[in-house]
């Protein structure tokens, strides 16, 4: 949704324009207010509300967050286990 609004906002700029456009959204105030208003979006929308959803939120992400977590473990070990079944003219 917040890349739809940016681009329908730069869609009309010229090219020489958009940097001008741009950066002010790279400043720290501008990200800080973003998040605030953000978190104050998800706080209306399902804290006030007493809704399941953020427990569902925390749940799915912290599944999300384990697999990235343990995602380059998991290739190494798969990597190992493909070099060794080269090595040995096998597949285990």
């Amino acid at each position: 949704m917040a890349m739809r609004k940016f681009y329908s906002e730069i869609r009309g700029l010229k090219v020489s324009e958009v940097p001008n456009h741009v950066k002010p959204m790279l400043s720290i105030d501008f990200v800080k207010n973003a998040v605030k208003k953000g978190l104050d979006n998800y706080h209306a929308k399902y804290i006030q509300t007493s809704s399941i959803d953020p427990l569902y939120h925390v749940c799915f992400g912290g599944m999300i967050f384990s697999y990235l977590v343990a995602l380059p473990e998991e290739r190494r070990h798969l990597e190992h286990q493909q070099q060794h079944a080269k090595e040995h003219g096998g597949a285990h």
